[in-house]
């Protein structure tokens, strides 16, 4: 028996390749596939499952271009309810690979759908379960997100959850091993771990949604209190994930058209297409083209763009590094967004050597603001999330965060200059990629962000809360 975790940290994700004598099962595949087929013939084996642990919201799978490619059943748990074929297991139903059994239990809650799918080895004893998005690590997936769709409140959907959890997971060993779909840095979650793998056991005893003595109120409280909206690309991308959705060779190809600066100025000009500049942030600051979105891609790259571009549908052209226009498309196609439709060849240089206008952010150092402050009280806004600025922040800086950065365009001052800063630079750039864009240009980026203001003493900060006795 071989079990792989297949992590891509800019999603915080975890897909699975589960081997047995030749039979292969991948749980939860990214969009593009190659991978898993190439571990399969590497090893002489054969693809026959897909697992679904439900329909996600944050990522398009791939599993409608795998079962295409290899002839493998695609596997969705109870209340699943695809335009394509696939087989829906029942509550508990076995599936054998190799010598191995793969079952499904369905923990409705997160979605309807939402199953868990429990490993046991070849002589009948429970080694692991793939845990979707029902557990995490240090938490439980969100209720909130399935709504329209289950016809729920979310207090319904945590109440279905908490069952779930009690029924079906935590009568399990303390030594079953739990692979989760998630990591710390999902928006499916609110409080997950940095690790990827752990024990039932130790989930038991410091999760906090698996408290014994946990009443399904207190449940209900705990795991709804302080849910963010989700991102607005999340339901779009479930109805990929139901309904289908291009090969991403086409997608890759379309994408890939290299365009002179002046074709792609004219496109840019004729069309509603944003320009995404996905280079580092400090080349960004010195030279970009004006009105063009920054979101590197050395970043949490494609969670960004679902959060601030939201629609799928939107036709963009790329700016990319030289050499990286593909892995770009081929991340942006991860979250759904399909329709890349060139990229500047030459990069950014090209469009300076033509003679084109370009804009740059103006920035300062931690040590120049501290020198400011000093004469006078500016005004700064830090764009890091709520919980980073109540743990701890400059004294009379206002919080706007990125992920809702639209809703505070009437805050900006018009008629002075003002600051803005994250942690350590790279939501700042985009922030003001995308202000510059709404035509403020009166802001200043504060360059290293917090981690370097923190260095200036001198420079008035809050007194540090411990971020886990926030409220989440």
């Amino acid at each position: 028996m071989k079990i792989e975790q297949i992590y891509t940290g800019c999603l915080a994700q975890g897909a699975y390749y589960i081997e047995s004598k030749g039979e292969v099962a991948i749980i939860d595949p990214l969009r593009e596939i190659k991978p898993y087929i190439e571990r399969s013939k590497s090893n002489n084996a054969k693809i026959i499952y897909i697992f679904e642990t439900h329909f996600h919201a944050d990522f398009v799978s791939g599993h409608i271009t795998l079962a295409k490619e290899t002839g493998a059943d695609i596997i969705f748990g109870p209340n699943a309810d695809p335009s394509f074929d696939v087989i829906i297991a029942k509550d508990n139903q076995e599936f054998k690979l190799g010598e191995i059994t793969i079952i499904a239990l369905h923990t409705p809650g997160h979605t309807m759908e939402s199953t868990t799918y429990l490993l046991r080895d070849k002589n009948g004893k429970d080694h692991a379960i793939f845990s979707g998005d029902t557990l995490f690590l240090g938490d439980v997936g969100r209720p909130d997100l399935a709504q329209k769709a289950a016809h729920m409140t979310q207090e319904e959907l945590a109440e279905t959850l908490y069952d779930s959890l009690r029924n079906k997971i935590m009568p399990l060993a303390n030594d079953v091993i739990v692979y989760p779909a998630h990591g710390a840095g999902s928006a499916c979650g609110k409080n997950m771990m940095k690790q990827t793998v752990d024990t039932l056991g130790n989930q038991k005893k410091m999760n906090y949604a698996l408290r014994t003595d946990m009443t399904k109120q207190e449940f209900v409280k705990e795991v709804t209190d302080g849910l963010l909206p989700p991102p607005l690309y999340f339901p779009l991308n479930v109805k990929m994930n139901k309904e289908g959705y291009e090969d991403i060779d086409e997608i890759i190809e379309r994408g890939t058209k290299p365009l002179s600066p002046e074709e792609f100025e004219f496109i840019a000009n004729k069309t509603d297409a944003v320009i995404l500049d996905v280079r580092h942030q400090n080349e960004y600051i010195k030279g970009h083209i004006p009105r063009s979105i920054f979101i590197g891609i050395d970043g949490s790259f494609a969670p960004w763009v679902g959060a601030l571009i939201a629609d799928v549908k939107q036709p963009i052209l790329l700016v990319s590094p030289e050499g990286r226009e593909e892995e770009a498309i081929t991340r942006l196609s991860r979250v759904g967004f399909d329709n890349t439709i060139g990229y500047l060849k030459g990069s950014f240089e090209a469009w300076k050597k033509s003679g084109a206008l370009y804009d740059t952010v103006n920035s300062i150092t931690a040590s120049a603001l501290k020198n400011i402050l000093n004469k006078e009280e500016v005004p700064i806004f830090d764009v890091r999330k709520e919980t980073e600025f109540l743990s701890e922040h400059v004294e009379q800086a206002h919080n706007s965060p990125l992920d809702f950065i639209n809703d505070y365009l009437a805050k900006f001052p018009e008629d002075r200059n003002f600051y803005i800063h994250c942690a350590g630079g790279y939501r700042s750039i985009i922030a003001a990629s995308i202000l510059k864009s709404r035509g403020i240009h009166n802001l200043i980026d504060i360059a290293g962000g917090f981690k370097e203001i923190k260095e200036q003493k001198g420079i008035k900060i809050t007194n540090y809360v411990c971020p886990s006795s926030l409220k989440k």
